[in-house]
C-alpha cells in the first residue's frame, strides 16, 4: 500500500467509525467486542473457555484420558475467566460459555464430583481431599494429585467460582438429628473391618464424621460404626456416610438396663466361679456388662449394643386366659388345667409375683438372654407342673376347701426353685378355680342347705330377739304402772305395818279390857248362875208339887192356858160353830193349841205381842236364860 492509498484511507476514517457505530447499534457492543477478541464476564459469573485449536506450540492435543487442558492444549481450559473484560479470545479460536457462581444455601452442602484427575486408589470410593480453595482452584486440584470421581471433601454453604467443566456440584440437605435421637453411621469408605467384627471402633478427630479425610487418615473402618451421632446439624458427605436415625435407649423407672455389647475387646469374667451360665464383663468390653444402666436415656447404638430392661419392682405374672399385665411377659400364659386324685378335671388361675434384684439382673440376662425367656423356660413349666402334681395328690373337694394351704405350699416350693435362678419369689396366689359342673352343683346344693340352716337359725334368733324386744317394750310401757304399784305396795305395806301396830296396840288394850270384863262377867255370872240355879230349883220344886197334885195332862193344859192368857191371844172367837151347840172344853182347847203350834212351826203365826218370846207355848221362868230347844 503506497502513500496515496494510506492517505485515502485516513481521509475516510470517519466512515470507518461510522460503520463501527452502526455495527454496535445493530449487533450490540458485547458482540462487537467479542468480534475483536474481547470477553466481558459479568460479576456473578465466570467464563468457561474451550480452545478449539492451537496454531503454534508442541502441546496441541490433550494427554490420553485427560479432559481439562492444563497447558493450553485444545479443549476446555483449566482456568475459567473471572468477572471483567478479557482480550485475545478470538471467536474463531475460543468458545466462551458463561457459568453463574455456584451457590450452596444455608442448611445444605455441596457434594462434588471431579471429571478429571488421577484414578482412585484400589478399594477407595472417594477421592482424597486436596487443598484447592473448595474446588475454586481447578489447576491446584489437578496438579496436587486430585482424583477423579466423587470427592470426599464437600462445599459448605456459600458462593463459589467453580469450573463446572471439571467439577459437578449437587446440593443436598445437611443432616439434622433431633433431640432424644441418635444417628447410627455407616461409612462407605475406609479400611475393611477385621474378621469377626461387626462395627468399626471409635475414631477421634473427625468432628462427628464431618472431616471425612481425617477419619480416613486415622485408619477408620468402613461399614457400621460403633460411635453414634447426637442431636444437632451436621455437614456430612452423604457419599461418605449414611446416617440412620433412632430413638435414644430409655431405661424406665423401676428398671435397670443390662447391656449386651457385640463390639469391644474380650474381657475377664466377673461373674465368679459359682456362675456357670455366661460371662459378665466390664463396661466397654464385649459381652454382658456386669454393671447395669440405671433409669434414664442413653445414646446407645442399637446395632452394636442391646439393652435388656429388667424390672426391679415386683412383677405379676398371670396364668389366666385373656388376662395380661402391661409388661406383656405373661401374654402367652393361660389358665392351668389340672386333674384331681378322684378323676375330676378343673381349671384354676394362678398369679405369681417375682422380683429380680438389681445386682442379680446381669446374671438373669446372662443366663436367659431376656425376661421373656425366664418366663418361658422356668416360670411357665415350674408353676404349671407344680399345681398339676398338687392336684393329683388331693381329691377335688379337699383341694377347693384347702385352697389357702395349697397356696402356702406352692409359695414355699416355687420360692425354693426360683432362688436357684437368682430370682426372688415374692408370693404365689391362686385365683379363680372353676370346678366341674357336676361337682359344683353338689357343693352348691350343700352350701345352699347350710345357708338355709343358718338362715333359719338367724330367723329364729331374730324372732327370739323380737320377742324379747316386745317384752322389753311391754315392760317399758308398764314401767310407770309398776313403779306406781310398787310405791302403792310399799305405802300399803307401811300402812299395814302401821295398822298392825295400831291393831296390836288396840288388841292388847282390848285383851286387857276383855280380861277385866271376863273376870267381872265370870264373877257376875257365877253370882247370877247361883241365883238362877236357886230360882230354878225353887220353881222345879213347885212344878213337881203341882204335877204331883194333878195329872200331867191337866198340868200341861193349865200351863198352856197361862201362856195364851199372857200372850194376849184371843182364845174364844166371836162366833163358834159347833155340832150341837154345846162346846166341849177339851176339844176347843185342842183346836186352838194345834193351830198355834202349826202357825208357830210354819213361821206364819201372827200376833200382836211385841215380846221376843211370844210364840213360845210355855212361858219361860223368869230369869232363866236357856234356848228354845230346851223347853219341853
Amino acid at each position: 500500500m503506497n502513500v496515496d492509498s494510506v492517505n485515502m484511507v485516513l481521509g475516510y476514517w470517519w466512515l470507518i467509525v461510522f460503520v463501527l457505530a452502526l455495527g454496535v447499534l445493530a449487533l450490540g457492543w458485547k458482540l462487537v467486542v467479542r468480534l475483536f477478541g474481547g470477553v466481558v464476564v459479568p460479576e456473578d459469573s465466570v467464563a468457561l473457555v474451550n480452545k478449539k485449536w492451537v496454531l503454534f506450540g508442541s502441546n496441541k492435543t490433550l494427554p490420553p484420558g485427560a479432559i481439562i487442558a492444563l497447558n493450553g492444549e485444545a479443549g476446555w481450559q483449566v482456568d475459567p475467566l473471572p468477572p471483567g473484560l478479557h482480550w485475545c479470545y478470538w471467536p474463531w479460536q475460543y468458545e466462551i460459555q458463561m457459568q453463574k457462581f455456584i451457590a450452596v444455601p444455608e442448611g445444605q452442602l455441596g457434594v462434588v464430583q471431579a471429571r478429571d484427575g488421577k484414578p482412585l486408589a484400589d478399594g477407595r470410593v472417594l477421592g482424597n481431599k486436596v487443598d484447592c480453595d473448595s474446588f475454586q482452584d481447578a489447576r491446584a486440584f489437578l496438579t496436587k494429585g486430585g482424583q477423579r470421581g466423587p470427592q470426599i471433601a464437600i462445599i459448605t454453604p456459600g458462593t463459589y467460582r467453580i469450573n463446572t467443566t471439571l467439577f459437578s456440584v449437587s446440593n443436598m440437605n445437611a443432616l439434622e438429628i433431633e433431640d432424644n435421637t441418635v444417628g447410627i453411621v455407616k461409612i462407605e469408605d475406609g479400611k475393611p473391618l477385621p474378621k469377626g467384627e461387626i462395627a468399626g471402633q471409635e475414631i477421634s478427630g473427625h468432628s462427628m464424621f464431618q472431616d471425612a479425610q481425617t477419619f480416613i487418615n486415622n485408619k477408620g473402618y468402613k461399614g457400621l460404626q460403633e460411635q453414634v451421632m447426637l442431636a444437632g446439624r451436621y455437614y456430612v458427605n452423604p457419599r461418605f456416610a449414611t446416617v440412620e436415625l433412632a430413638k435414644m435407649t430409655e431405661v424406665p423407672i423401676a428398671h435397670v438396663g443390662v447391656v449386651i455389647s457385640y463390639v469391644g475387646e474380650a474381657g475377664a469374667d466377673l461373674s465368679g466361679d459359682t456362675f456357670k451360665h455366661g460371662n459378665l464383663v466390664a463396661q466397654g468390653q464385649k459381652g454382658v456388662w456386669a454393671d447395669p444402666l440405671d433409669p434414664g436415656k442413653y445414646p446407645v447404638n442399637p446395632h452394636t449394643h442391646k439393652v435388656e430392661n429388667v424390672p426391679t419392682a415386683n412383677v405379676v405374672l398371670n396364668w389366666a386366659n385373656d388376662k395380661s399385665e402391661s409388661h406383656k411377659l405373661d401374654e402367652r400364659l393361660s389358665t392351668i388345667t389340672v386333674r384331681s386324685s378322684d378323676g375330676f378335671t378343673f381349671n384354676l388361675d394362678v398369679s405369681q409375683i417375682i422380683h429380680v434384684p438389681r445386682n442379680a439382673a446381669a446374671k438373669v440376662i446372662a443366663r436367659f438372654g431376656n425376661m421373656q425367656n425366664l418366663v418361658t423356660q422356668v416360670l411357665e413349666p415350674t408353676i404349671g407342673n407344680y399345681f398339676r402334681n398338687a392336684a393329683q395328690s388331693h381329691d377335688a373337694i379337699s383341694f377347693l376347701k384347702e385352697r389357702s394351704i395349697r397356696q402356702a405350699d406352692a409359695k414355699r416350693a416355687i420360692e425354693e426353685v426360683l432362688a436357684g435362678y437368682d430370682v426372688q419369689a415374692v408370693d404365689t396366689l391362686i385365683g379363680d378355680i372353676v370346678p366341674p359342673p357336676e361337682l359344683m352343683k353338689t357343693l352348691t346344693d350343700r352350701k345352699i342347705a347350710d345357708q338355709e340352716k343358718e338362715t333359719y337359725k338367724t330367723q329364729k334368733e331374730a324372732e327370739d330377739n323380737r320377742k324379747l324386744l316386745e317384752q322389753a317394750k311391754a315392760t317399758a310401757d308398764t314401767q310407770a304402772g309398776v313403779v306406781t304399784a310398787e310405791r302403792s305396795v310399799e305405802i300399803a305395806d307401811f300402812a299395814a305395818q302401821a295398822a298392825v301396830k295400831t291393831a296390836g296396840g288396840a288388841a292388847e288394850a282390848k285383851t286387857i279390857n276383855a280380861r277385866a270384863d271376863a273376870e267381872v262377867t265370870r264373877v257376875n255370872g257365877e253370882a247370877e248362875a247361883g241365883k238362877v240355879r236357886a230360882i230354878g230349883t225353887a220353881e222345879a220344886d213347885v212344878i213337881k208339887m203341882k204335877t204331883e197334885s194333878m195329872s200331867p195332862d191337866k198340868f200341861a193344859s193349865v200351863e198352856i192356858a197361862k201362856a195364851l192368857s199372857n200372850s194376849g191371844f184371843k182364845l174364844v172367837p166371836d162366833i163358834v160353830a159347833g155340832g150341837n151347840g154345846s162346846g166341849s172344853g177339851s176339844t176347843m182347847m185342842d183346836v186352838l193349841v194345834a193351830g198355834m203350834v202349826r202357825d208357830n212351826m210354819s213361821g206364819n203365826g201372827k200376833h200382836n205381842s211385841t215380846k221376843e218370846d211370844s210364840t213360845l207355848l210355855v212361858e219361860r221362868p223368869s230369869g232363866l236364860n236357856t234356848p228354845d230347844s230346851a223347853v219341853k
